[in-house]
């Protein structure tokens, strides 16, 4: 009984929302990318030289740029000091593959430069991993606590069950906070990208807007995240004061 209210009550519709737009955002991003994909830059170099003269004009020249398989797979790991450039982007000269390889040498020069929200959401990286691996299990085990005082009339167990099912949430918030965290470190990494290409001249004025559209695009995806994550959140907190106010009514 108590599991069939867990998983089948009302405020599962808050989340259909965010599920929408988080859907909308990616397939903007795919159409977006695919369309600029197909434009290619003036001075024809590839992202993985854009990539190259980027990092070298800004001292990085340690950092190397590796091919990685998939689509849209691109990232920078600031443990193995190597940007990962995908299928799509590696040895592709349009703007769009352009765009993305500048933004993954922006979160590059991030690190270099001790860029505060990036430091703050490295740091943050363990802490939020263990959140999500455990938070549900308190959020579960704290209202399970709280169904048994509803039957067993022991208010001791009520407030334990209730304070292991907050300290849940507050695990689970660890993740909507990085996620947060992510957005100007994200945004950030985009104005870096389109200041160096136009700065460096690597695109022409009339490719920037091409480039920044592909840009914010893909930072949709992180506001879709934080709105996703933001709604599971608030789900959660319902649930667990749902659980609470019918066991006061109960004593």
């Amino acid at each position: 009984m108590f599991f069939g209210w867990f998983y089948y009550d009302w405020t599962i519709l808050i989340l259909i929302p965010p599920l929408i737009f988080a859907l909308i955002a990616q397939s903007r991003v795919n159409s977006t990318y695919k369309k600029y994909s197909q434009v290619r830059s003036s001075r024809g170099l590839t992202a993985h030289e854009v990539a190259r003269q980027i990092l070298d004009a800004n001292g990085l020249s340690y950092i190397k740029i590796e091919h990685v398989s998939g689509k849209l797979t691109d990232n920078y790991d600031p443990k193995a000091e190597v940007i990962r450039l995908s299928d799509s982007v590696d040895g592709n000269d349009s703007v769009a593959a352009i765009g993305v390889a500048a933004h993954e040498c922006g979160h590059a020069i991030q690190h270099a430069e001790g860029y505060a929200p990036i430091k703050l959401r490295s740091a943050m990286i363990p802490i939020t991993n263990f959140g999500s691996r455990f938070s549900m299990i308190f959020i579960i085990i704290g209202l399970v606590l709280v169904s048994v005082q509803r039957t067993a009339e022991t208010a001791g167990m009520y407030s334990f069950g209730m304070t292991i099912a907050v300290i849940g949430i507050l695990l689970f918030s660890l993740s909507t906070v990085f996620q947060l965290v992510t957005l100007p470190v994200e945004f950030n990494a985009s104005s870096r990208a389109l200041k160096t290409l136009k700065g460096f001249h690597i695109l022409e004025d009339d490719e920037i807007p091409k480039a920044r559209k592909v840009l914010s695009a893909a930072a949709m995806t992180y506001v879709a995240a934080l709105v996703s994550s933001l709604a599971s959140l608030l789900r959660i907190v319902l649930i667990v004061l749902g659980a609470g106010g019918r066991g006061n009514r109960r004593n």
